[in-house]
């Protein structure tokens, strides 16, 4: 996953965000339509859409709520990552930093995009998925990308695939977000090409998840050797 320079970037969009045309007000258009693109298409272009950010930045009479949120719900799909905090970074301070007087609809949306994220980052992801259906609000910041469950889904399995090689269903129904051990299973073998045997999810060995036998090895001179033997017959002669 490659979600900083994504190998379905267009030539156009390259341009644009590798010249001066990334300071050009009318080079928004096109990188909303790019970004609509991402949302429907399953993939994320971070750096095109830092470029829309600082456009907005640079020209915030063209700045649209919605655009912003669905930047922030795409850099999210990334974790763990810095892509949700180098976006958040580019809006302004009452935005994302508001106090405890400010009320607006985008403050309140990029608030809970906050909570959903850094659960996501700290791997809370029972919560993170309690925490989406405590709220319609979140369904409507999650609706125009497509496949948004999905996408976490699969970005968690990766995260566990990493860790683990046996995890109990139980657990995974939680971390998972899904509604029974049935799904689970289902998930797992179907989408993750995992086993369950026994009861138990079977990951396969990977760099990551296999064990590895560390060696230390210290290499230890004759003539350290013999420095530290003559240091003990001083100390003892002294």
């Amino acid at each position: 996953m490659n979600g900083e320079d994504p190998q379905e970037r267009p030539e156009q969009i390259r341009n644009i965000i590798g010249g001066l045309e990334r300071y050009n007000p009318q080079a928004a258009e096109v990188l909303e339509a790019y970004l609509n693109q991402q949302c429907e298409e399953k993939f994320c272009d971070c750096n095109a859409n830092r470029a829309l950010l600082k456009l907005y930045q640079l020209n915030p009479d063209r700045i649209k709520d919605e655009v912003i949120t669905n930047i922030l719900v795409k850099a999210m799909t990334q974790f763990p990552s810095v892509q949700f905090d180098l976006s958040l970074h580019l809006l302004s301070p009452s935005h994302s930093n508001p106090g405890p007087n400010s009320a607006s609809e985008l403050t309140e949306a990029i608030g809970k995009l906050r909570v959903l994220n850094a659960q996501l980052e700290g791997a809370q992801y029972d919560r993170f998925w309690a925490t989406l259906e405590s709220d319609d609000l979140y369904a409507d910041l999650t609706t125009d990308i497509t496949g948004f469950e999905e996408m976490i889904r699969l970005r968690i399995a990766q995260l566990v695939s990493q860790a683990y090689r046996e995890v109990q269903p139980s657990v995974l129904e939680g971390w998972l977000g899904l509604d029974s051990e049935e799904e689970v299973k289902k998930f797992v073998t179907e989408t993750c090409g995992w086993k369950v045997e026994g009861g138990v999810v079977q990951i396969p060995k990977n760099a990551e998840n296999e064990a590895k036998k560390t060696e230390i090895r210290e290499d230890v001179t004759v003539d350290m050797f013999s420095r530290v033997i003559k240091r003990s017959w001083e100390d003892n002669n002294a």
